[in-house]
């Protein structure tokens, strides 16, 4: 088994940039951030001094505060240029924010994990967060690809011990390619099971955390609502709706996401579902992508 060497020194600076990060357009004392991250003063100190030499963070001399600089700009944008439909997707996240007062995202697989690419609305996502991909997570990120794609997803060594019912899940695949969207619900239980997922590489996780946690998941699972199960006029507690966006090749590229985290009726699904699929379908346009089948 590979063992992953982790560097202390790196991880404190990495937690103090997330810090600011999670905090854009405001100001820490020297003492404040020590005592938030829990680091002595002169090591916080020495941290502070390097990413503000770098340009990374800028010190204010009169209230002797730090805040993000502008080498996190040129940074950000550096990053952003790989990932060009999320930059595209933005934009149409925050007018259907808008229209439904919900939080919307960007999601992509990267370097096998699942990462946060883009959040708009009241929600709080947290932008390069991270999940494993693989059973029972990362579902909806091969729905609309390849079936190879599906296929090696569930060869994938699960998340945690999970028994799936594949059987169902490539009904799951059909109707979604069919209406073009996915109709997810998640329990309240199901939520916290994301929460320790996120960042958290699999094989990180304690033996017997990994039990308990397959033991939820496979009393949980992922409820994801089949068109038989969507009455016009009954409400269904949705949590979240889930559109892809595609690339030249016409493999899938982006889950685009809107929130309902309510009950609605069958009719209010498919219009918001219609509404998500159009704009993944704007995107896809938008950064010279094409459905599959379209590819030429």
């Amino acid at each position: 088994m590979a063992v992953t060497r982790r560097s202390p020194p790196t991880q404190r600076v990495v937690r103090l940039l997330d810090y600011f990060a999670a905090r854009p357009g405001q100001r820490f004392g020297l003492s404040a951030l020590a005592r938030e991250l829990d680091l002595s003063k002169p090591t916080c100190l020495g941290i502070l001094t390097e990413l503000t030499a770098g340009g990374y963070v800028v010190r204010d001399p009169r209230t002797t505060t730090y805040r993000l600089g502008p080498a996190m700009i040129a940074a950000g944008r550096a990053a952003a240029e790989g990932f060009g439909a999320s930059e595209i997707a933005r934009t149409h996240l925050e007018e259907l924010s808008a229209r439904y007062q919900a939080t919307c995202t960007a999601s992509a697989v990267v370097d096998g994990r699942i990462l946060m690419l883009q959040s708009a609305g009241p929600g709080k996502v947290r932008l390069g967060e991270t999940y494993p991909f693989a059973p029972p997570v990362g579902l909806m990120y091969v729905l609309w690809d390849a079936d190879s794609a599906f296929d090696a997803w569930l060869a994938t060594p699960p998340a945690v011990p999970v028994r799936l019912d594949e059987a169902y899940l490539r009904r799951v695949v059909a109707e979604c390619r069919e209406h073009g969207y996915l109709v997810e619900s998640l329990t309240s239980a199901g939520r916290r099971l994301y929460t320790l997922m996120a960042g958290v590489a699999a094989g990180d996780l304690p033996p017997e955390v990994r039990g308990l946690v397959g033991e939820l998941v496979s009393s949980l699972g992922e409820r994801v609502y089949l068109g038989a199960d969507l009455e016009p006029r009954k409400k269904h507690a949705v949590s979240l709706l889930a559109a892809p966006t595609f690339d030249a090749s016409g493999r899938q590229e982006l889950v685009l996401t809107l929130s309902v985290g309510e009950p609605i009726t069958g009719a209010e699904i498919a219009r918001r579902g219609a509404a998500l699929a159009a704009v993944a379908d704007a995107v896809t346009a938008e950064a010279g992508g094409v459905r599959p089948g379209q590819a030429g």
